[in-house]
């Protein structure tokens, strides 16, 4: 089963969404470069450090997060679905070129929906374990995607 056939399931899916006023273009663009990713894809006052793309299947995105206090986080993943301007789908469970990963933790599923002048914008964090949704929760998920989701809301525009 894909992620495009799996709906959302409360037990082990979290979700954020938000209405971006840009063109699901721009709202692609947005969220598909990484010059564009590290102007907004950190909670501030964090930023993003690096980021590398290889926007296809099993292509890399890998990105830094780093705090204040100059805490750095590796995050690599492996892109399943590039569905330009509608959907793209991640998982740190694979590394690029599908190899899999040691600790894996949750697929990312990213879609954009056209409405007028604004696109909704819609990330779930899919988990393998209640264990993992409910940490991931606990990490604050939706305090964090959700200052992003905002901050791509105040930055979409300007591109």
């Amino acid at each position: 089963m894909t992620p495009r056939s799996k709906p959302f399931d409360p037990r082990l899916d979290l979700k954020v969404e938000r209405e971006v006023r840009a063109s699901a273009e721009t709202a692609w663009a947005a969220w598909t470069r990484p010059e564009h990713i590290r102007q907004w894809y950190a909670p501030a006052p964090g930023v993003i450090a690096e980021c590398e793309i290889d926007l296809r299947p099993g292509g890399i995105f890998r990105f830094v997060p780093r705090q204040p206090d100059g805490t750095e986080h590796v995050v690599t993943c492996c892109y399943l679905e590039v569905d330009p301007f509608r959907r793209l789908v991640w998982t740190d469970a694979l590394l690029p070129g599908y190899r899999p990963a040691t600790t894996p933790f949750f697929t990312a599923l990213m879609t954009l929906e056209p409405r007028g002048d604004l696109t909704l914008c819609t990330t779930v964090a899919m988990h393998g374990s209640e264990g993992n949704r409910d940490l991931h929760d606990a990490m604050g998920f939706h305090d964090g995607w959700g200052t992003v989701l905002d901050q791509l809301v105040a930055f979409a525009p300007g591109i």
